[in-house]
């Protein structure tokens, strides 16, 4: 069931009214930002009742309050044994261990709509996180007249993530720079950041026209001399994380490559955004817990069905009758890696044959994964600008959250009869566009 504000736009594109059903075609984007998603644009934006996403949000920022709970609930605070417990291994929970604080509320999750709410699917943590750059997409809508009028008629607005953003980075930062500006280092694993070169410039650029200074680089390239972290020669005051766990252990001298950064941040010369806590919950076999029987015996009533309405039935793949209850219901569960993201390694069980699903719960039970229960998408409409008929699309919507609160949406979506997984780097016919609240 789609709100009245999206019948509304429906029935006018209908109608023949040129000027808006082509509104997403008129936009003017920069140059960086066109060369990421310009040929990616969905034909009109969705829209959402504020008070909607805006509770939905609150929900999400009291499901991380029981996730970041978890190792003082199951382990006594031992963040280590947490950290085994998720399968990391020692060395990697070692150096997670060095963080026992509380991570920063700074994340992605990512929700379908059912129909009836949203859903949450992921819960992405720390700062490597896709999609800041897209209200910009809303931000050129409105210079279009023909939607500015829309805008109007419907008092419609949109909360910008990047202005969001660089005010978390601004906060962050003040401990090392005061009331200045921080000069902010994004930082790459080596050998990574030519992979989503265009994705990097695009939001580097959001942040520069915001006014934070950007240095790009990768880890080999920080040297930190005890006063001083440098990024390819240039000081940085926050280094704005977009390397995981997995990349340093994985590295050859990863630990070292690291090391640097982590100094400087706990003599407190630089800031490290968002410190490796983050990646501890980041991992889907945290979410999972919440749907596990020995965590569930640890929440209130009030937990309980926070989690039971936010979330659906998440497990962790695990020897015993899990996979073959999985093998059962195939047709009603999903696969996804721990670690993995962007929808890469996911198996949807209604996509593929039995054989298929069958490899995919085994590797799953080896290698670390968890099974999720399948939440159908709404239908979303949407009128195609050169025809003029209506098509219907499946959407993933998303939140971000800083320690601010809610701190805006996008969205990526595919016709509604094609793949199940909506992600930008997993299918190349995925859309994205805006969200307008009401």
């Amino acid at each position: 069931m789609t709100d009245r504000v999206t019948e509304v736009y429906i029935e006018r594109c209908e109608a023949g009214r040129s000027e808006l059903a082509k509104a997403m075609s008129d936009i003017r984007l920069t140059d960086k930002f066109a060369a990421s998603c310009a040929h990616r644009l969905l034909p009109r934006p969705f829209f959402m009742a504020r008070e909607r996403i805006l509770g939905f949000a609150d929900e999400l920022t009291r499901l991380f309050d029981v996730l970041v709970s978890l190792p003082e609930r199951l382990h006594g605070g031992d963040v280590a044994a947490f950290c085994a417990a998720l399968g990391f291994d020692a060395r990697s929970s070692a150096l997670l261990a060095r963080f026992p604080e509380r991570p920063t509320l700074y994340g992605r999750a990512d929700l379908y709509h059912d129909g009836e709410s949203f859903r949450l699917l992921e819960f992405n943590f720390g700062s490597a996180l896709g999609g800041a750059d897209r209200a910009q997409i809303s931000a050129a809508l409105l210079e279009v007249p023909a939607f500015r009028s829309f805008a109007v008629e419907h008092a419609l607005d949109f909360v910008h993530t990047g202005e969001r953003v660089a005010a978390a980075l601004r906060a962050a930062a003040a401990p090392v720079t005061g009331s200045r500006d921080p000069v902010v280092g994004f930082v790459e694993a080596d050998g990574e950041l030519g992979t989503y070169l265009n994705l990097v410039e695009s939001f580097t650029e959001a942040l520069t026209g915001l006014g934070i200074e950007v240095v790009l680089g990768e880890l080999s390239q920080t040297a930190y001399d005890g006063t001083t972290l440098t990024l390819g020669g240039r000081r940085v005051d926050l280094v704005l994380r977009y390397f995981n766990i997995g990349e340093i252990m994985s590295a050859s001298g990863g630990e070292q490559a690291v090391e640097p950064v982590l100094r400087a941040h706990a003599d407190g010369a630089a800031v490290l955004f968002t410190t490796l806590a983050s990646e501890i919950y980041n991992n889907k076999g945290c979410l999972a817990l919440l749907s596990d029987p020995g965590c569930r015996a640890t929440l209130s009533a009030g937990e309980l069905e926070l989690v039971d309405r936010v979330l659906p039935w998440t497990r962790r793949l695990v020897p015993g009758d899990l996979p073959e209850q999985c093998l059962d219901q195939q047709d009603d569960l999903i696969i996804k890696p721990w670690a993995d993201f962007g929808g890469s390694g996911i198996v949807a069980g209604w996509d593929v044959p039995a054989e298929t699903w069958r490899a995919a719960v085994e590797q799953g039970v080896a290698t670390g994964a968890v099974v999720q229960r399948r939440v159908r998408p709404r239908p979303e409409p949407v009128v195609n600008p050169d025809t003029g008929e209506l098509e219907l699309w499946a959407a993933a919507w998303d939140a971000f959250l800083t320690p601010e609160g809610y701190a805006g949406s996008h969205i990526r979506a595919l016709p509604h009869a094609e793949a199940p997984i909506i992600g930008m780097g997993v299918t190349p016919a995925t859309r994205t566009t805006g969200i307008f609240l009401y």
